[in-house]
């Protein structure tokens, strides 16, 4: 339990906005960020509805170094219109990762750090969005061959649709306490499944199951570390410092395969039964 002096010290991830984050992890005096608010990249959709643009369309893309390593952030601004990622947005992500992706194959790596809190796809936008996050996927696939590629989950928004597996893709995944991760938010589940399969007002139920807490548990998450900037920047500092190798998370298929089928997609989710299907089975058939 933290004490409440170092409680009030903490300078919390969570609040700051997309810019913030980025400029908190890299190196003073070496963020450039690319294609900023002054290129006045909107949303071509939005307008057309009658919704309000943005000028760098809820994403943040810098260059820079952390702990003298080149990186490339990608931080999604969850303050707008929910982090939903549409065309615009989702290319200048997936671009930023291609052009990583060149350096590396090049000779000169370029460490990817996603920040992402996104709902998925933006709706306006639907298969604009939906292309670009496929081409996201791609590219950090590809990448991991030769770098690490770092995600953190931070935010109450959390991280849903598209970009969950964007976030499952990812070599070394951070999250807070607060944060959720889930390929459908708790308003789809309801409304596809019913309230009594999943209540989207029950928040204790919602934090049990899809919170970063638990997603640690059961090892959709690499590292859970506190809402806490200098924390996290740390945690960050380390994953790509760590090299291109990829977590069992990633790699062992079988395994994944194998804890799905020891689901009961009859029962009704509940957290402690989750994290007991979701431990990884040892040599000798006992769970670890």
């Amino acid at each position: 339990m933290m004490d409440t002096a170092t409680l009030i010290a903490r300078e919390s991830f969570v609040e700051r906005g997309a810019r913030e984050r980025v400029a908190g992890l890299l190196d003073a005096g070496t963020m450039r960020e690319l294609l900023d608010p002054f290129e006045r990249l909107r949303s071509p959709w939005l307008a057309e509805q009658d919704i309000v643009t943005q000028a760098d369309d809820g994403v943040v893309i810098a260059r820079g170094a952390i702990a003298g390593t080149a990186v490339v952030c990608c931080a999604v601004e969850p303050a707008f219109q929910g982090g939903a990622i549409g065309e615009v947005g989702g290319a200048k992500i997936a671009g930023a990762l291609e052009l990583a992706l060149e350096d590396a194959e090049a000779g000169r790596p370029v460490v990817p750090v996603l920040l992402l809190e996104t709902g998925g796809v933006r709706l306006q936008e639907a298969n604009c969005g939906l292309a670009a996050i496929a081409e996201i996927h791609a590219a950090i696939a590809a990448l991991r061959a030769h770098v690490p590629v770092v995600g953190v989950v931070a935010g109450p928004v959390g991280c849903f649709g598209g970009m969950s597996i964007a976030a499952g893709l990812c070599s070394q995944l951070i999250a807070t306490r607060e944060a959720r991760l889930g390929l459908n938010g708790p308003q789809v589940i309801e409304q596809e499944a019913g309230v009594d399969e999943f209540d989207s007002r029950d928040r204790p139920m919602i934090w049990s199951l899809t919170g970063g807490e638990q997603r640690r548990a059961t090892g959709l998450v690499d590292t859970l570390c506190a809402d806490d900037a200098q924390a996290i920047a740390a945690e960050v500092a380390a994953a790509v410092a760590a090299g291109p190798e990829d977590p069992a998370r990633v790699a062992d298929v079988d395994a994944a395969l194998a804890r799905l089928a020891r689901i009961d997609g009859d029962r009704r989710a509940e957290a402690e039964w989750v994290r007991d299907a979701f431990q990884t089975p040892t040599d000798d058939g006992s769970d670890s």
